[in-house]
């Protein structure tokens, strides 16, 4: 596993009233939804750069208004058009 440092005032926690270590967790989370959101990350994926299970990762998505289904309408479209 690769490890990072990253520099924050420490306002930052108490403003949004989380310790460092939650802060961390969240953070990741949100970097991995973000991604999946974008395209750029499976779930599978996304859950292990989020450090949680697939489940938690899936159940973390309606948190954060994002959809599971990744799906653009042209590709949607497409697909019922084929049946």
């Amino acid at each position: 596993m690769v490890q990072f440092t990253i520099e924050l005032p420490e306002t930052v926690f108490s403003a949004l009233r989380q310790t460092p270590a939650t802060f961390v967790r969240e953070m990741r989370l949100a970097s991995a939804i973000k991604w999946y959101e974008l395209g750029q990350l499976s779930q599978s994926k996304a859950a292990e750069v989020a450090g949680v299970s697939r489940q938690e990762f899936l159940q973390s998505l309606a948190r954060y208004n994002v959809s599971p289904f990744q799906v653009t309408s042209e590709e949607l479209a497409e697909e019922l058009a084929r049946e």
